[in-house]
């Protein structure tokens, strides 16, 4: 699709030609494993851009799957307050959009580990559709969660990312009607992030009754992987997981170890321990996922 598509439109489905990002080859190798995956948010800049890579680091090498990088903001309404307060944190320490896509490059020498740049729209608008995704992607990032940007208006974002081999994640909530899934699914590419229940991030204790549900109306519509997030925190979560989606989102429990720790170096280390015993926990989970190769495609 070029940049000339109507706002309302979107993006076809790739071509089996076009090269499978590293996204979709986690999602597939986890499928062959039979083994659901682990994807950890972590606020940029929190409690520094310096201390976010070591954590980042520390993360990966504990064995999750995806690192979501959140780029603080200063309006974050869907953010509980734990994820809140890192975007206060961060933007105190001077964070911006471009120092977080410069954190990528970094980590990208280092790392192969997938990098997802989690944002609200409005900082990837003030820098420019184009712009942003040529630096994202020549920085290494795989992919792109514009948390408040809507399918209805996501025709030349979507064509921006998708030029430059940018997955663009898309949000289903439990509200969404089975004509909205439809738009979201034609809009996403490396996997969909479900959202477990109404209102902002933030642990909780239990899942709703009606995920199981959502997750069966999503998968009428994609092959796409499906990542379940907001309130994960426990082990018990995760392993509950395995017979739902295709990996558990982990945020405001590893924001929160970070918040508590002394140092950059104590943050890491928390972070790498709580991450280890929730992929222990996906891997050894009381349901055993299938192995159901994952098309790359989004429908």
């Amino acid at each position: 699709m070029s940049e000339a598509a109507t706002p309302g439109s979107t993006p076809e489905s790739p071509s089996s030609s076009e090269p499978v990002g590293r996204i979709t080859r986690r999602f597939r190798r986890l499928a062959d494993r039979g083994e659901l995956g682990l994807i950890a948010y972590v606020t940029a800049g929190d409690p520094s851009l310096e201390g976010s890579e070591k954590i980042v680091l520390a993360a990966a090498e504990a064995g999750t799957d995806v690192i979501e990088l959140g780029v603080p903001f200063s309006d974050p309404v869907a953010d509980g307050p734990t994820i809140q307060r890192a975007s206060e944190r961060a933007l105190r320490k001077g964070t911006t959009l471009a120092s977080v896509i410069e954190l990528v490059r970094r980590l990208r020498t280092r790392t192969d580990v997938p990098l997802v740049l989690f944002s609200y729209f409005n900082p990837i608008l003030q820098m420019g559709l184009e712009r942003f995704a040529e630096a994202a992607s020549a920085a290494g990032a795989d992919g792109v969660l514009a948390t408040d940007l809507t399918p209805e208006e996501a025709a030349l974002y979507c064509a921006a990312m998708g030029a430059r081999g940018l997955d663009t994640i898309f949000l289903a909530a439990p509200t969404s009607t089975d004509a909205r899934l439809a738009k979201i699914v034609r809009c996403s590419r490396g996997f969909l992030y479900l959202i477990s229940r109404t209102g902002v991030t933030g642990a909780q204790e239990a899942f709703p009754e009606d995920l199981p549900v959502l997750a069966r109306r999503v998968r009428q519509l994609t092959k796409l992987p499906l990542a379940v997030g907001f309130g994960i925190s426990q082990p018990a979560h995760v392993s509950i997981l395995g017979g739902i989606a295709d990996a558990a989102v982990v945020g405001s429990a590893l924001v929160a170890e970070i918040e508590k720790a002394a140092s950059a170096d104590a943050a890491a280390a928390a972070v790498a321990v709580r991450v280890g015993i929730l992929k222990r926990a996906a891997r050894e989970g009381i349901s055993r996922r299938g192995t159901v190769p994952i098309r790359s495609s989004g429908s």
